[in-house]
């Protein structure tokens, strides 16, 4: 015969919950009296959460308004493209000195290619170019005719040779994961003045993504609002962005208001700000149900924009990449990020300095200089600030491969910066006669994201989130503004 179960008195009920129970869930309790009246749809509209979007004022007047990086994903070879060392080419099959390399790490160097460093020089042929004088190859024939526009920095260094921790290090500051992306840092900082489009768009092109993915445009510990908005350059913008058939506007509509009410109430009961974040990404999502097909239908654009980019209209690509970024900063998006793959041409079989680089080169050379070209005769070049670099560079040394090949490097690599307040027609650094380190103006990873939030008007000390117990920045503990960049 099975017992009667055990019947609980109001006392000892009580008793079982938690005092944090006891607040929220008891009818009378003092926690549930000041719910009940913040659950009042007056008071709820009046509690709406602060946007996140509303555009912030910067730390002091910004010569730059938006941002486009143009991320090389997998390591562009500074030797073939910009940076000439005829030393390197006297020197083709000979041993570097070792003082050069000497207690240096090397990715499969160390294991794989041991006494991989024999000088390999380029086979491309370099000249000076522009007013400025400055080196460019073959490779670049169309960036070639905007040099003047740029500041080319040679000395660039960062931590770390593999390619996800050394992405994640030039997007976050650190190869630890949970970071926030500069794209999260400057929207957290300045917020967007698009209402319809994210404040931080990422495009992507090549035939791959970056080794990472997502972390390296995430927000980390920065509310979930602020990390980046993978768009896709054909169909639609964004998976499962459209209605489904027989959905009507006014039955979103209502859905959407429903589901914002319910996250309101549940945003005043548990305090949790990312509740705020799911509320500001459905109204979002609502207001580019319109404004992102809008965005990628480059089809409006004249003929003569169209081939100044190479771009084609339905086909994903970087020259497609590279107009919508215009775009974007048009409509007020303020970090636009374009990854491109691949640059990791190590001399394998699918990853020559020859052909495969020649590839690459040919992708991005027309739609780089065109998006230079374009800023400028719309009068945005002065508020945007463009970018172009990778992870790292490569080695002045061949790997032992059957064809030619480099190896990661961290000590010296190129990127180049052009509008948005920097020094047109500049050269930033000088990296010694085989290229492998600088000898004058190094600039860290940590300098460079400093400099680029001084652009944008924010110090990058006082650019600050508090996160267990510190106050965290994109920096860390390092970082100057590189004076010799600035206008």
């Amino acid at each position: 015969m099975s017992a009667e179960p055990k019947q609980w008195s109001s006392t000892e009920m009580l008793k079982a919950l938690t005092r944090r129970h006891f607040f929220s869930q008891c009818g009378m309790g003092l926690g549930s009296v000041a719910l009940a009246s913040l659950m009042d749809e007056k008071v709820l509209a009046m509690s709406k959460p602060a946007d996140p979007f509303v555009p912030h004022m910067p730390h002091y007047v910004p010569r730059a308004k938006n941002v486009i990086f143009l991320f090389m994903a997998g390591g562009p070879s500074q030797l073939e493209l910009f940076d000439w060392k005829p030393k390197l080419q006297a020197m083709h099959g000979q041993d570097i000195p070792e003082s050069f390399i000497k207690g240096k790490r090397f990715a499969f160097m160390n294991s794989s290619f041991k006494k991989a460093n024999k000088c390999l020089g380029t086979i491309r042929k370099f000249q000076r170019h522009g007013q400025s004088g400055m080196w460019v190859s073959e490779c670049m024939p169309h960036l070639a005719s905007v040099v003047d526009d740029l500041t080319m920095v040679k000395t660039c260094r960062t931590d770390l040779f593999n390619h996800a921790p050394a992405k994640l290090f030039m997007n976050t500051g650190t190869g630890l994961f949970g970071r926030p992306s500069m794209g999260s840092w400057i929207t957290y900082g300045l917020g967007t003045e698009s209402r319809d489009l994210p404040g931080f768009v990422v495009l992507q092109s090549g035939p791959r993504g970056p080794r990472g993915g997502g972390v390296n445009w995430a927000s980390g510990f920065l509310p979930t609002t602020y990390q980046g908005v993978a768009l896709r350059g054909n169909g639609d913008p964004i998976l499962n962005l459209s209605s489904p058939k027989g959905f009507t506007a006014e039955r979103q509509g209502a859905s959407i208001d429903a589901i914002s009410k319910l996250n309101l109430k549940r945003a005043v009961e548990t305090g949790d700000p990312e509740i705020n974040t799911r509320i500001a990404s459905y109204e979002m999502a609502h207001r580019m149900q319109a404004s992102a097909p809008e965005l990628i239908d480059i089809k409006s654009e004249s003929k003569a924009t169209l081939d100044l980019y190479g771009a084609k209209p339905g086909q994903a690509s970087f020259a497609n990449n590279c107009l919508l970024a215009r775009r974007l900063v048009e409509r007020g998006t303020r970090f636009v990020q374009l990854y491109h793959t691949n640059w990791d041409h190590h001399g394998g079989p699918t990853e020559t300095l020859t052909k495969h680089l020649t590839e690459a080169t040919h992708q991005i050379d027309q739609p780089c200089a065109a998006l230079i070209k374009d800023l400028k005769a719309r009068g945005l070049l002065d508020d945007t600030l463009v970018i172009w670099g990778g992870e790292f560079g490569r080695t002045p040394m061949s790997e032992k491969r059957d064809t030619p090949g480099r190896n990661h490097h961290i000590d010296a690599f190129c990127m180049w910066f052009a509008g948005g307040g920097v020094k047109a027609g500049h050269v930033v650094g000088e990296t010694d006669e085989f290229g492998f380190g600088a000898i004058k103006d190094e600039c860290h990873v940590h300098d460079l994201h400093a400099t680029i939030l001084h652009l944008l008007g924010l110090n990058h000390e006082k650019l600050t989130f508090r996160f267990q117990g510190l106050d965290m920045r994109l920096t860390g503990v390092e970082g100057e503004v590189i004076e010799k960049m600035l206008a």
